[in-house]
């Protein structure tokens, strides 16, 4: 396959990717590739699928949003990264991305999105029906609850939720918007006004699902709550076909699993765009 190390210009700070496209240059279509949260486009799915997904004749783009690892900088010392991330970031670097694609001639592309990246990879789908086929990698569900359910299951503050919704309240307040809160789960670290949007303003998967009218794929490995990433719930409220597949002795970063997953992506693509 070809690969291009590409910027991808935003209201902000640029971001980076790789563009794929097939060894000789025919594609039938394009992917636009949503990496997860405080991941990045050379890490997990982003990174496992082009080379399958070229050998169908799909370009794809595998980018990081501004909300890409956890804390990172650039060509200076100011800090960004996940720590800082939003929902309205993140919603409109993938528009973005799906922008820049479409000035190389790829309109409605395909969508995959891992983890958070399919949370917003639902949320992109909703605002973009000519889309034409989504695949959710173990999406989480989203929505109001998603902190303390995340909480809940031993990641972000554990139990102690409300303290840290109450500091993060504090510290904006104050005007103190991007001071760094240490979290004893996974982020580790995040902004105090980064901590109450993901509390206010993360979509909803159920609540979006209606809305999404084009083929979708729905995966989640078989060590992965249902409650967190709710392929079935999705599906039964899924405006158009929905397929769950539930890989076995799978985690959330598909580790020992990724040449199954992506044999399961690359099938059922064949199926959605025989062309």
């Amino acid at each position: 396959m070809r690969t291009e190390l590409v910027s991808i210009a935003t209201d902000g700070q640029s971001l980076d990717g790789l563009y794929y496209e097939p060894a000789d240059g025919r594609c039938s279509g394009a992917v636009l590739l949503m990496h997860g949260n405080t991941m990045n486009f050379y890490v997990g799915a982003p990174r496992f699928l082009p080379p399958v997904l070229t050998r169908l004749g799909l370009a794809c783009l595998a980018y990081n949003r501004r909300g890409h690892d956890i804390l990172s900088t650039r060509d200076s010392r100011m800090p960004e990264g996940g720590a800082f991330q939003t929902a309205a970031e993140a919603i409109a670097d993938n528009n973005f991305a799906a922008a820049w694609l479409g000035a190389r001639g790829h309109a409605a592309p395909v969508v995959i999105g891992h983890s958070n990246g399919g949370m917003l990879a639902v949320h992109h789908v909703a605002e973009h029906p000519e889309t034409r086929a989504l695949v959710l990698l173990s999406a989480h569900g989203g929505g109001a609850s998603i902190l303390r359910r995340s909480s809940a299951a031993g990641l972000m503050a554990h139990d102690r939720v409300d303290e840290y919704l109450a500091e993060a309240a504090r510290l904006v307040a104050e005007g103190r918007p991007r001071e760094l809160i240490l979290m004893p789960g996974w982020w580790y670290a995040i902004t105090a006004e980064s901590l109450l949007d993901r509390d206010r303003n993360t979509p909803s998967v159920l609540e979006l699902a209606p809305r999404i009218t084009c083929p979708v794929l729905y995966l989640r490995g078989d060590q992965e709550p249902k409650d967190m990433y709710p392929a079935e719930a999705f599906a039964e409220r899924a405006g158009g076909p929905c397929d769950v597949r539930i890989v076995a002795d799978c985690d959330h970063f598909y580790n020992g699993r990724k040449d199954a997953v992506a044999a399961l992506v690359a099938d059922w693509l064949r199926l959605q765009l025989p062309s």
